[in-house]
């Protein structure tokens, strides 16, 4: 619990900018998702690296626990406060520092969102490509390493951060990374913290690789007649090696979903919504080429959408989906999981899980990123059934061993938070679990740092 002299500390550093008022307490205690809420004794909103390295070495001085926030769209209670504490809301420091057009490069504040950012770039002919689907904030995104529907041709996160600046558990600020393209000086500390979920520090800056706006875009939806068609057609574009900026998949059920939400009219079976980017003739001639190979699996009703509002309101239907899904059952929340395997593994991973939901007794859709074998289910049930949260937990627990029987990893994309924890020695060993609980133990040794998650 924060006492009244450790709250009037904070206020003064922060000029006011700290509350304990119940909204503010409840909205950051929420999750997306199953978990049950857990708000923080109090919430601040820093301006400054400087303000975020005043507060966190009080924080430091009196064992404060420490949450970073960007826009609460976490999937896997990364930002839920389990030990009170205080809440980091970066949502004020959203500014575009730098743009450096020439370099292909930018560095932002970690409120900034992908959005925003986009929308900035509008003139400069560059674009930020990865897409998680919700419009979070780029703090965030570099924290849960997020991917999402560009993944398969720009990378993660992983790959487009190239410097950061981080206030550490103590209040010491410390620089990642450079704008050089390539380094081989030292440990790579930027992708340390890439990925750390607020266990190591607070990002307050990020230096992010940018990308030509493509000369020519184009998308399309089309049908398959079973979940195999779909997968192996996916496969078989994957290893054809066609460029393919997006390729996403949505089951029957969650084309179902869709359709009642959007008041849309696609065959209730599944489907693949695709994007190609490049110039003029390398676009026609992927899609040529896609043409062919989903053919020979037995793609049917072709819609392209060449023009930006019809690929906006495409891909608006795909971001929309989570949605669509909770809104088949009025009123449940959902047990959101994913697994990512290799792409050779894709097909046995989709229909076994398949399988595992339609005998089951909760509905389950599954969509995802499969051009790079990343998929999810929204698996649905009623608040405070336990017997049903029961099952959607056992379908998750499923998932995460078949991931990692094929070879692949309990999560491509949500984290590890409070939800996987229980799957990172199975998937890392002990001793590498434990490694990671030494670097903890190093940089954050009174366990402020977003305790609970993510390591022992």
């Amino acid at each position: 619990m924060i006492t009244d002299t450790q709250f009037a500390e904070l206020s003064l550093v922060l000029k006011g900018r700290v509350t304990r008022s119940k909204s503010d307490l409840d909205l950051h205690g929420r999750s997306e998702t199953w978990f049950a809420n857990a708000p923080p004794d109090a919430v601040a909103y820093p301006h400054t690296t400087a303000e975020v390295s005043a507060v966190i070495k009080i924080c430091h001085a009196q064992a404060i626990p420490v949450i970073g926030w960007g826009t609460g769209t976490s999937l896997e209670g990364q930002t839920l406060a389990i030990n009170g504490g205080l809440c980091v809301d970066f949502s004020q420091m959203n500014a575009i520092l730098r743009v450096h057009d020439t370099d292909m490069d930018v560095t932002v504040q970690p409120g900034v969102t992908r959005e925003q950012l986009n929308t900035d770039l509008r003139a400069t002919g560059l674009m930020f490509p990865v897409d998680p689907g919700a419009n979070a904030s780029l703090g965030g995104m570099a924290m849960t390493r997020a991917s999402g529907t560009t993944a398969v041709r720009y990378g993660t996160m992983r790959d487009n951060v190239i410097g950061l600046q981080v206030v550490l558990a103590d209040g010491t600020i410390i620089h990642t990374g450079s704008r050089a393209r390539k380094s081989s000086s030292g440990y790579d500390l930027t992708a340390l913290f890439v990925g750390s979920e607020g266990t190591l520090g607070l990002v307050t800056e990020l230096t992010l690789r940018l990308h030509g706006q493509p000369e020519t875009i184009n998308a399309a939806v089309c049908a398959f007649d079973d979940i195999d068609s779909a997968v192996n057609a996916v496969m078989a574009t994957i290893q054809m090696g066609i460029p393919m900026a997006r390729i996403e998949f949505l089951d029957s059920k969650s084309v179902e979903a869709v359709n009642a939400y959007a008041d849309t009219t696609y065959p209730l079976v599944p489907h693949l919504f695709v994007e190609f980017h490049g110039s003029e003739a390398g676009v026609a001639d992927q899609v040529a080429m896609f043409g062919e190979i989903v053919q020979d699996f037995g793609a049917s009703g072709f819609d392209w959408a060449e023009k930006l509002e019809d690929r906006n309101a495409l891909w608006t239907l795909r971001h929309n989906a989570f949605y669509a899904c909770l809104a088949l059952k009025k009123g449940c929340i959902s047990v959101v999981t994913d697994i990512c395997v290799p792409i050779s593994k894709l097909a046995e991973a989709v229909n076994e899980t398949a399988d595992d939901i339609a005998k089951s007794f909760i509905d389950g859709p599954i969509l995802g990123h499969v051009g790079d074998g990343n998929f999810h289910s929204v698996l649905l049930v009623e608040p405070d059934n336990a017997i049903e949260l029961a099952e959607a937990k056992r379908l998750a627990h499923r998932m995460a061993l078949r991931a990692l029987k094929l070879g692949g990893t309990v999560t491509g994309e949500h984290g590890i938070g409070l939800g996987k924890k229980d799957f990172m020695t199975r998937e890392h060993g002990a001793e590498a679990w434990a490694t990671m609980s030494a670097l903890k133990a190093a940089l954050d040794p009174k366990n402020i740092m977003n305790p609970g998650k993510l390591v022992p």
